[in-house]
């Protein structure tokens, strides 16, 4: 298949709030925007980018934090990449856009479709993150902290999270290591090649890479119950597909049911794929996609 050429160095860069933002851009037509997921960079869309292209103007976009955009020492919130895909939108590409996204962006894409529905068309999902309230959960005590919560045990939980992640960032960012995840969510792992491994692990140089990622960890990935698929499908008008790769190991397809059942206006396409289907099985997902957008 064609892919897109790797580039160490990236290919665009928008400058969005003062930060350095990298995205691709390929083709002509009716605009559609990929948004990959944790870890991952738009060079993750390398097997969709040229057939996609063929068709549609296609844009793929690193999220603040990720790939070869800043890596940016702010409070990571879910928000913060809602507001970046929405003003690229805006001024990047300028025209209503097709969302499609992966594990963590396919919730940010959901997220941008619910504020901006003015421009949206479209939203594509691949096994992604968010999840649904759980009406049994206890809402957490509003009571103020004591001093020696808020001055000796806050300060040591942060000083052995520092130690702990500062550890598994040193060790999730080694060659050997990407490799052995990304081949624990592909059912078909012969599209794990240096070039993806290389993609992930450059970035993940960056002098405040390590600082993202802690902040990443504590803050945002404990605190995502805050944005429900409930909250979030509620306010969403325009179509949804689903592209579900029924084997990951992370997430479960039924995940996709439930998303059908509490949004009828979805499409699901099930393949037999782990985590990532736009990589380990391109030629079945961008088929899925293609045939999807042609009907909009």
């Amino acid at each position: 298949m064609d892919r897109l050429p790797f580039r160490s160095n990236g290919y665009n860069f928008w400058t969005w709030k003062g930060r350095k933002i990298h995205y691709v851009e390929q083709g002509m037509g009716r605009p559609v925007v990929l948004i990959h997921g944790f870890g991952a960079s738009a060079f993750h869309w390398r097997y969709n980018i040229p057939e996609l292209a063929k068709k549609h103007k296609v844009y793929a976009l690193d999220l603040l934090g990720f790939g070869w955009s800043e890596k940016a020492i702010i409070e990571y919130d879910a928000t913060v990449w809602k507001d970046q895909v929405s003003d690229f939108l805006k001024e990047i590409v300028k025209e209503p856009a097709i969302l499609v996204g992966n594990s963590l962006g396919g919730f940010a894409a959901l997220m941008t479709a619910a504020e901006s529905a003015q421009h949206v068309r479209g939203v594509v999902l691949l096994n992604s993150a968010g999840q649904f309230e759980n009406p049994s959960e206890q809402p957490k005590s509003n009571e103020e902290e004591t001093v020696l919560q808020k001055f000796v045990f806050n300060t040591l939980k942060e000083f052995i999270q520092r130690i702990i992640l500062g550890f598994l960032f040193w060790q999730a960012k080694q060659p050997a290591r990407v490799e052995k995840v990304l081949k624990s969510v592909y059912i078909n792992a012969s599209n794990v090649d240096n070039y993806l491994v290389e993609s992930i692990t450059k970035p993940a140089e960056d002098p405040n890479a390590g600082e993202v990622y802690y902040r990443l960890m504590t803050r945002f990935m404990s605190n995502q119950s805050k944005y429900t698929l409930n909250s979030v499908l509620s306010k969403l008008l325009c179509p949804l597909l689903l592209i579900w790769g029924d084997l990951d190991p992370w997430v479960e397809p039924a995940k996709a049911a439930r998303i059908k059942e509490f949004y009828p206006n979805t499409t699901v396409v099930n393949l037999q794929a782990g985590h990532c289907p736009h990589d380990e099985v391109p030629e079945l997902v961008n088929e899925a996609l293609l045939n999807w957008l042609s009907s909009l």
